[in-house]
């Protein structure tokens, strides 16, 4: 008979309490990724469109969406911390879970407080969660138990399963009957791992427990608090400090139009960052210290160079899906929603995470360049160059009016090689250059390189789109009905529902803009009137480089949506806006591979700048804390 705890209890040669984090963890992924591939595209739709989202500018739609997922893991450092010093992790796992449910069921409610109100509750609930949870899983082995990898392999299937589904499931309940049930999906799925999570505690009783004292007075690493009163104590860190924050408020305040008050935070928290290297750096002993710490520096800003490339997934690249992909299937007479190809990264790391793992161990094996550092410059290249399937995208779109839906599914297929050689070794190499009086805080400043990454992602994908030039409708609808296309134009402007007119724009010889509806070919410059002093002049000098005339016409989409009582619209000039995102993507590219050559050229004496720390093995650092798949804690 067996008499064993049920924390001692194995299935499948293995501790029962990995198949509860297991399946918490695959909930919670499907919930927090089915969430993040309707984001940006519900803050994009028509208030008024037949499935009704947020209505916002693409620009801003990207710029949230950078803050939102930075935060993520900002707030991890102090969800690591609380775990660690205060709670256990057992019980801040709990707490983030019960927050996750919250953030996705308010986000599921149709009002305008909901929305950053649960941002706000996810951000917070993964702060409390996802540092945490693979925490646990280590904990479930004893140190040097061969276990112990596998263990966190199964744990990471759950990861990339609950991401691929989710984006096809959540996608497919949002594009055909709302997005606030696919919010509402979202929430389902993580009420059930919370379910699992409470049903499974008593394989969990020796895991994750509230810290004791006594361990906490023994640890060997420095404090913040430590490190914050000998930054202010110094005269030069306290000194470069005060010039950086004075920055904080300048450069907002007076370069910035909008977002002041957050950027101001932003670059506050980037101050305080840099006096914490500052203060680490002159407090290293002796010239292997100081140097290992320039390398680290330098694997901080390849993570960022990274993320900010890598993380235009669920932004840049969803909307270009949305907006100017062919996603109709004729073999299936089914038009594929644009969330589904968010599940292309979780299903490539699947299918190619253990043929990129042994090339690697081939090439190590072999006598070839194998280096950590080597492997994040590869990937970085690698990756960049899937932005090459972009390029080609636009141009495509360019001469057709429509990109084919194969240049996305390779673009992500090599974001995902390259993620899949930088990713596993970034956090090990960077915990092995760390002090180890200090390697707590190098744990959270690679949390911090990353979230500053997706912030990076925002920025670049914020600066893709074209600033609006907003119009106001001014005909009656008797005037319109000949102009609204593929729609009764009664049942549109009955409902007030949201409509476009496809035209063709010029500018005279007298200088005037003129506006000729495509298919009738009617100047239509009457129906609307442009809202502020300046959007007729930014219109002109939008169109002067393309020199245009009435034999040279630019395909432009007056865009109507039904707002607080009135029809209010867009200007978008298809040429100008392919222009701006064939110049982003090809920005990304050149960048992300000089960078990544630029590494691979200074790779010899940055390797000695390690003195050594490449041969150095930590048992289990490779994986605990670090999900492969998972683009929440990398």
């Amino acid at each position: 008979m067996n008499t064993k705890p049920a924390h001692q209890k194995e299935l499948f040669g293995h501790p029962a309490g990995l198949y509860i984090l297991f399946f918490t963890e695959l909930w919670e992924r499907f919930s927090y990724y089915g969430m993040r591939a309707i984001l940006t595209l519900y803050m994009l739709a028509k208030v008024s469109s037949e499935n009704p989202g947020l209505g916002w500018e693409e620009g801003k739609a990207l710029a949230i969406y950078g803050w939102y997922t930075m935060l993520v893991y900002v707030v991890s450092i102090p969800g690591g911390i609380i775990a660690d010093k205060i709670l256990g992790q057992k019980q801040s796992v709990m707490i983030g879970g019960w927050l996750l449910v919250a953030g996705h069921g308010v986000l599921s409610i149709e009002q305008d407080w909901a929305f950053y109100t649960g941002l706000l509750l996810i951000v917070l609930g993964v702060g409390m969660l996802k540092p945490n949870i693979s925490t646990m899983v280590g904990g479930l082995y004893r140190e040097g138990d061969a276990r112990r990898d596998k263990g966190f392999s199964i744990f990471y299937i759950g990861i990339n399963v609950g991401a691929a589904v989710a984006a096809i499931l959540v996608g497919y309940i949002a594009s055909e009957y709302g997005w606030h049930y696919g919010f509402g999906l979202a929430a389902i799925g993580m009420v059930l791992g919370q379910v699992v999570y409470i049903f499974g505690q008593r394989y969990l009783t020796h895991v994750g427990n509230k810290p004791s004292s006594l361990i906490s007075a023994n640890e060997p690493s420095v404090s913040i608090k430590e490190i914050f009163q000998t930054m202010l104590s110094t005269k030069k860190s306290l000194a470069v400090l005060v010039l950086l924050l004075a920055l904080s408020f300048i450069i907002p305040i007076q370069f910035m139009d909008t977002e002041v008050s957050a950027y101001i935070v932003f670059f506050i928290f980037l101050s305080i960052v840099v006096g914490f290297m500052m203060t680490v750096y002159e407090d290293l002993n002796g010239k292997v210290e100081k140097d290992r710490f320039i390398v680290l520096l330098l694997s901080f800003l390849i993570v960022i160079v990274f993320w900010g490339a890598f993380e235009q997934a669920g932004g840049l690249l969803n909307i270009y899906a949305q907006q100017k992909t062919d996603r109709f299937l004729p073999v299936f007479d089914y038009t594929v929603p644009a969330a589904f190809f968010q599940s292309l990264n979780p299903s490539y790391i699947i299918i190619f995470g253990i043929p990129v793992a042994l090339f690697w161990a081939w090439m190590k094996k072999r006598g070839k360049e194998a280096s950590s550092i080597f492997k994040m410059a590869i990937g970085v290249i690698v990756m960049g160059l899937g932005f090459v399937f972009m390029v080609f995208a636009t141009l495509q779109y360019e001469a057709n009016g429509e990109a084919a839906i194969y240049w996305l599914i390779f673009a992500y297929l090599l974001h995902t090689i390259g993620e899949l050689s930088a990713s596993p070794v970034a956090l090990s190499f960077i915990t092995k250059l760390a002090p180890l009086r200090y390697g707590a805080l190098m744990m959270g400043l690679y949390f911090a390189a990353t979230g500053l990454g997706n912030k990076v992602a925002g920025i670049i994908g914020e600066s893709s789109q074209a600033e609006r030039i907003e119009i106001e409708l001014s005909a009656e609808q008797n005037q319109l009905s000949q102009f609204v296309a593929n729609e009764s134009a009664e049942e549109v402007f009955k409902n007030n529902k949201a409509f476009t007119i496809e035209t063709q724009l010029y500018s005279n010889s007298s200088g005037e803009v003129v506006f000729e509806e495509v298919k009738t070919g009617k100047n239509i410059n009457s129906i609307f009137t442009f809202e502020g002093d300046k959007s007729q002049s930014e219109l002109l000098s939008r169109i002067q480089p393309y020199e245009t005339s009435g034999d040279n016409k630019l395909l432009t989409y007056l865009k109507f949506d039904y707002k607080e009582g009135q029809y209010v619209g867009v200007i978008a000039i298809d040429q100008f806006q392919t222009d701006l995102e064939f110049k982003t993507f090809m920005g990304i590219v050149i960048f992300t591979v000089a960078f990544g050559i630029l590494v691979i050229l200074l790779l010899k004496p940055l390797k000695r700048l390690t003195h050594g720390a490449e041969e150095k093995e930590i048992e289990g650092l490779e994986a605990e804390g670090f999900e492969i798949a998972d683009d929440e804690v990398k």
